[in-house]
């Protein structure tokens, strides 16, 4: 069933099986976007990914290195990268996925306000063994050169402190809702009555 878009937030999810997920959505026609990049985890210890990531940059055409392959250096690119890997790219049918994925460092304006969801099947703490290393995306992003690791964390600040006000506020809504409910129970017990026998439950 395809929805408008489908917000992600990539926090603790696990980069391979959050990314296998995603490109079947975007295979089937599903816009997708992939907010908190810089979270997402890779299993491994970080040192261990530090060398993988070496060995990967390694790789690139022997007589001109501006025809790729080209290595990203910012966690929204590496997700990209890894989503790109997944559904058949070169493809007229694999374009079209392509470009209904967006991947974000941190939370950026339209989404902040939006619903995020989370992928169960991918998440961290239930697909990976407790005693098994892993390492987060923006530390592995800022050990090869992405240089943004310092502003991400100011703008995400700043984000949360305007979060946690706003949710504050809701919950003090919510509460006086319910005791306007509370004082007019016994006008509302009348009405719910009429609207029951309505057809209204």
């Amino acid at each position: 069933m395809l929805e408008n878009t489908i917000i992600v937030d990539g926090r603790d999810h696990l980069l391979g099986r959050l990314a296998s997920i995603v490109a079947k959505e975007l295979l089937s026609g599903q816009k997708v976007v992939i907010v908190r990049c810089d979270e997402v985890c890779i299993s491994g210890s970080l040192v261990r990914n530090k060398v993988k990531y070496a060995q990967f940059r390694r790789k690139r055409m022997n007589t001109n290195p501006n025809r790729g392959p080209f290595h990203y250096k910012s966690p929204a690119r590496m997700v990209w990268r890894t989503i790109r890997g997944m559904v058949h790219q070169k493809t007229k049918r694999g374009q079209d996925a392509l470009s209904r994925l967006a991947t974000f460092e941190g939370i950026p304006a339209p989404y902040d306000k939006m619903k995020r969801k989370v992928v169960p099947a991918a998440l961290r703490q239930i697909r990976l063994k407790p005693h098994r290393d892993y390492c987060v995306m923006g530390d592995l992003a800022d050990a090869v050169g992405w240089k943004h690791k310092e502003l991400l964390g100011r703008l995400e600040g700043k984000r949360k402190v305007e979060a946690d006000e706003w949710f504050a506020k809701k919950k003090k809504r919510v509460e006086l809702v319910k005791k306007a409910e509370e004082s007019a129970k016994g006008e509302l017990e009348k009405v719910n009555a009429i609207l029951a026998n309505a057809g209204y439950d």
